[in-house]
């Protein structure tokens, strides 16, 4: 098992680190060249900038049993595909029981909102966001560790 972090604009990889040393977890973030990123612990790869860069790099070095996160529907859907496990930075997880329905719902919001040219407001992260991310993370790294 590792971790694989699409870690470009990631605000959760502090716990992600912390979680992942405190576990023995290796792990990977990728990131494009426009963000910085050190870490003594964690594997930084960096990709040139463009379009779906960090996803194709991530989705080409996930394995089966590598716990992604990511906040793009469809790189979950690629890593579910790879029999990982992948997990939202707002801590809920990605399954192939909800995978499909997330895409369709991203595909008729797309759809709305080039009709309209609306786009909605992001809300703001809270520590509550935080919290919930490090509760189902943690909780995905033990079920990972004990079906091995």
């Amino acid at each position: 098992m590792r971790i694989l972090v699409d870690a470009d604009g990631c605000p959760v990889k502090d716990i992600i680190l912390k979680v992942a040393k405190e576990h023995n977890v290796e792990t990977i973030m990728i990131k494009n060249i426009c963000h910085e990123i050190y870490d003594d612990y964690a594997t930084i790869i960096t990709v040139d900038q463009g379009k779906d860069m960090v996803d194709l790099v991530l989705i080409n070095n996930t394995k089966s049993g590598d716990i992604i996160v990511t906040q793009d529907y469809g790189v979950a859907a690629l890593a579910l595909g790879k029999n990982a496990m992948a997990i939202n930075q707002n801590g809920w997880e990605y399954t192939n029981g909800n995978i499909d329905g997330l895409l369709m719902q991203r595909h008729i919001n797309q759809q709305i909102r080039r009709k309209e040219k609306r786009y909605t407001k992001i809300p703001k992260r809270s520590k509550e966001d935080n919290i919930n991310f490090e509760k189902a993370f943690r909780e995905l790294i033990k079920q990972n560790i004990s079906n091995n």
